[in-house]
């Protein structure tokens, strides 16, 4: 199946997000979905704000065709672990970098579940969100022969792309950043 066809369906991946402010780290995982021709839709649905929004989003998503939600959420995240509390689908959080803390709260809130409702926690930010969409693409490609085609030929081009590239001073000088002696710290020796 091809990648547009793949794109034409009913969204596969809910990424939703505690917060507009959140988008900047989740866009990367709808721009990975996207590149690898997986299905999704964007929400802003919080935990703490839109209760109600957020029970309702996670009890549907089954019936509407969602097979994986990646769930973004800054400082106390709760929304990984809501959400993952109304739906038996596999749920992906993403700590959301916070001023405060690095996202380091984030990233400890989400991963402190209970026992018996489980969250797939991911790194802090962009990194995060780039790995929770590959990682609902690989979840999917039991199911989707189609997406796992498409990750399978990403993880390949990742490949290419570093054994094409082995020196890393060549990379250096490409950005124009190779040669330059570090500067020594002032009382000690270069």
């Amino acid at each position: 199946m091809a990648k547009d066809s793949i794109s034409a369906k009913l969204p596969l991946v809910g990424i939703i997000m505690g917060s507009s402010s959140d988008w900047e780290t989740l866009e990367h995982a709808a721009k990975t979905l996207e590149d690898l021709g997986v299905p999704h839709e964007t929400s802003v649905v919080s935990a703490h704000r839109t209760p109600d929004l957020l029970f309702e989003y996670a009890a549907s998503a089954e019936k509407r065709g969602i097979e994986v939600i990646i769930a973004g959420a800054g400082g106390a995240a709760h929304l990984p672990g809501m959400t993952a509390s109304k739906t038996v689908l596999p749920v992906l959080g993403v700590p959301v970098e916070s001023r405060t803390l690095k996202g380091l709260d984030s990233l400890l809130s989400i991963a402190q579940m209970p026992g018996g409702i489980p969250v797939g926690t991911l790194a802090i930010g962009k990194a995060g969100a780039i790995n929770a969409a590959l990682l609902a693409a690989a979840i999917l490609g039991a199911k989707h022969p189609e997406i796992r085609e498409a990750y399978r030929k990403f993880r390949s081009a990742q490949t290419q792309r570093v054994l094409a590239n082995p020196d890393p001073k060549a990379a250096a000088r490409e950005l124009g950043i190779a040669g330059q002696p570090a500067k020594a710290k002032k009382g000690t020796r270069a």
